[in-house]
């Protein structure tokens, strides 16, 4: 089941939200299902590492077709940088996410 865009939405705005209230108390478990949630296993397009690199590729393919020279320099950064999302910064969340609750994998 995918998630509405109102739910999507929603999701987006709670992030400054959630930034401040993670400067609080929080215990591992707790984090490691928000970090869960960010990479989303089991629907990859729904977390922020999925959606992100998502926009990131669409926003790239629309600076190749208005770039004069067609030769990459606006959009070429904007697929390097949704790779780096996905390849990068989604897997290293998911292995601090392990770390913090490696039971949590089994939920």
């Amino acid at each position: 089941m995918t998630r509405t865009r109102l739910d999507r939405v929603r999701a987006s705005a709670g992030f400054a939200q959630l930034a401040d209230e993670l400067r609080g108390e929080i215990g591992a478990k707790e984090l490691a299902q928000i970090l869960r949630e960010l990479h989303h296993e089991d629907h990859r397009q729904d977390g922020v590492f999925g959606s992100l690199p998502q926009l990131l590729t669409v926003a790239g393919q629309a600076a190749g077709r208005i770039e004069p020279d067609r030769d990459g320099e606006m959009s070429c950064p904007l697929h390097e940088a949704a790779a780096l999302i996905t390849e990068n910064a989604g897997l290293q969340t998911y292995y601090a996410t392990r770390a913090l609750d490696p039971q949590g994998e089994a939920e």
